[in-house]
């Protein structure tokens, strides 16, 4: 299997650890953003959005990352990443698409406002902009910080919602994003990032995060 990639990408990244968690091995081809590969005709061809990441399973191709890892998952059921019960599959997805539509939004313009503006040259950080999406950040850290209560992992056993909510955070000392007032997130994320599997994904990313 090949997985079309960029390193700096958090939707690739969630789609990494997910691999090296279930032992899955990937063909990692880079493709290169700032240069345009992902709008080559060859490139459309497999995902028409002109996003990474893509993978390739024989003649079968998927995109969008969490479908991705949700199949990824399939491969090795008994992982138990994406569990078969209804109730245990349903808190997956509930926090999956709130990682989404909510928190993930919030904390990725954040981010992107006050470490990867700069990191590209791509100007100074908008402060309209940093001051909405940290009050919207801190609401859902609070959501997140309920959620956690008495579990180590958000749906109760780990699984693919903690590695979706994970590349979330990936970029968010170098963005002074605090979790002094979320000691359960604090003690969740470091947990989450101490695991091989997290830290042979990331480790692509170091140049970039120092």
């Amino acid at each position: 299997m090949k997985l079309y990639n960029a390193n700096f990408s958090p939707n690739a990244l969630r789609v990494r650890a997910v691999a090296h968690e279930l032992g899955v091995d990937l063909e990692i081809v880079q493709v290169d953003i700032r240069a345009g590969d992902n709008r080559a005709a060859e490139f459309l061809a497999r995902n028409p959005n002109a996003k990474v990441p893509v993978l390739e399973d024989g003649n079968f191709v998927l995109w969008e990352s969490r479908a991705i890892c949700a199949y990824l998952a399939g491969l090795r059921p008994e992982a138990g990443l994406y569990p078969e019960g209804r109730k245990a599959r349903s808190l997956v997805d509930q926090w999956t698409w709130w990682q989404a539509i909510h928190l993930g939004p919030a904390m990725q313009k954040l981010s992107f406002e006050l470490f990867l503006k700069e990191k590209f040259g791509m100007g100074d950080p908008d402060p309209t902009v940093v001051e909405a999406e940290r009050k919207a950040t801190d609401q859902f850290l609070a959501v997140l910080e309920t959620g956690l209560d008495g579990k180590d992992w958000i749906a109760g056993a780990l699984s693919l919602a903690d590695f979706y909510l994970a590349t979330t955070f990936m970029y968010r000392d170098q963005a002074g994003i605090l979790l002094d007032q979320y000691p359960g997130v604090a003690s969740w994320i470091d947990r989450l990032e101490a695991r091989d599997s997290w830290q042979e994904a990331v480790a692509p990313l170091r140049a970039l995060f120092r």
